[in-house]
Parts: structure tokens; sequence; C-alpha cells
């Protein structure tokens, strides 16, 4: 495996069960080459030992599998901060029709009037209003709003969307039967 100059890159995440070799060594022959790419392992390897091996090799930061997605992006974006990487501004702001969602103050605007939702109704519309008119799966919601671990038999998306409906409108959240679910546009 080679790896390129880490001047065509912002950050490395680095698997440590690589196919043909140990991403131990790699973070090793990494930090023994001089490179300060910002590297964050995200691996199954969840002992204590694991991960002070690979901190003390070289990592930034060590992750172990299973991860909740949003917890990663805030650790990429905690090794970025420092960094002189040019970053695209992020819109904080996600509308749909007169839906908007403010990510920086968590507040929720139907029109003219400001919506309450609970932490978990919050990041359900986030994920609706960053994918309008996808079609999302009770499975697909449960394993981002919930985590994997979550049981899957549970009617708990069932009801958060119930929750949703009543706050931003009946006829926002279309049930695609067999499916899942969308919000319209």
């Amino acid at each position: 495996m080679s790896v390129t100059s880490s001047k065509e890159f912002d950050l490395l995440i680095l698997d440590l069960g690589l196919p043909d070799r140990d991403g131990l060594d790699l973070l090793q022959e990494l930090r023994g080459r001089g490179e300060t790419l910002p590297i964050i392992v995200l691996t199954a390897r969840d002992g204590v030992d694991d991960t002070v091996a690979g901190l003390e090799s070289g990592a930034d930061d060590y992750i172990t599998k299973p991860f909740r997605f949003e917890e990663l992006l805030a650790r990429i974006r905690v090794q970025l901060r420092n960094r002189n990487v040019p970053r695209v501004k992020e819109e904080t702001t996600l509308r749909v029709g007169d839906i908007a969602l403010d990510l920086l103050t968590r507040e929720v605007w139907v029109g003219d009037r400001l919506v309450e939702l609970s932490t978990r109704e919050f990041i359900l519309a986030e994920v609706f209003l960053r994918h309008p008119m996808q079609v999302m799966s009770r499975e697909q919601l449960l394993n981002r709003i919930w985590g994997y671990d979550y049981d899957p038999g549970s009617n708990i998306v069932d009801v958060y969307i119930g929750h949703l409906r009543k706050k931003l409108g009946s006829d926002r959240i279309q049930t695609i039967r067999g499916i899942g679910y969308r919000l319209r546009t």
C-alpha cells in the first residue's frame, strides 16, 4: 500500500484492519516520515491497550466501531478547526417549503410559527430536510437517530413520525406503504 503526499488531503480516516498490512504499521510509517496530516483511527479494536497504542503511534483521535456518524463528523471538524484548511461555509439553515430548521439555534419554523421539538424530533426533522422527497426506511431512520444497537422491532420511529406530523403538519411526512417515509416538498 502506498500513500501519496498529505498535501493532497485534509485528513485521513484510517482503519487498522487493512487488507494487506496492519494499519498501525502504516500509521507509524506516516508519522516516521514526518507527516502532520490529522489522522483519525476508526476501528473495531476496542481494548484500552489498542487505543493507547494507536494514540501513542501518532493518531490524533481514536474511534471504535460501532460509532455514531454525527460523532465522527464532530471529531473531523475538531481536527480541522485549528489547521489552515480551507473550509466550505456550511449552510446553517435547512429549508423545504415553508419549513426552516436552524442548525445553530436549534429552532424550527413552519411559516412564521416557531415549533418546539425534542432532541430526537429535531434530529429526525433534520434527516428529512437534508433528504426531501427521498424515501427513508424505518431501519434507516432507526439507525441514523437511535443507533445500530436499538431494537429493530420497536415502533419508536412510527411514534416520532406521529409527533412530527402533529408539530409540522399532518400532510408533510408521507407514508410510503411497505417502504418507509418521506418529506413532501
